[in-house]
């Protein structure tokens, strides 16, 4: 079994991929969108289509981005708590400073 470092060194840790939110009404969500654009699609001539396609595709991007920088930004956040708590605490003392509280 290949360690969590060598899984990203060689791009098999890919987290969208594997997680698939928990919450009941993701799905639900996901085939509503799935019926309206189908609705959509009936509706609209193929070219009026075509260009809602597009800004769906443009929102998309856009929501990856985001996601992408907030993804970024806890992950650094997390491992900069990490490392405020050994250098603060030390492995060594980390019981003893929370009798403290």
């Amino acid at each position: 079994m290949q360690s969590l470092l060598e899984s990203l060194y060689y791009g098999h840790l890919v987290p969208e991929e594997q997680l698939v939110p928990k919450d009941p009404m993701y799905r639900k969500k996901g085939r509503e969108l799935s019926e309206k654009i189908e609705a959509w699609k009936l509706k609209l001539s193929s070219d009026e289509f075509a260009e809602l396609e597009a800004l769906l595709d443009l929102q998309q991007q856009i929501q990856s981005m985001e996601m992408t920088s907030a993804f970024t930004y806890g992950f650094k956040l997390g491992a900069v708590m990490i490392i405020e708590i050994h250098l603060d605490h030390g492995v060594g003392n980390i019981s003893k400073h929370d009798d403290e509280y």
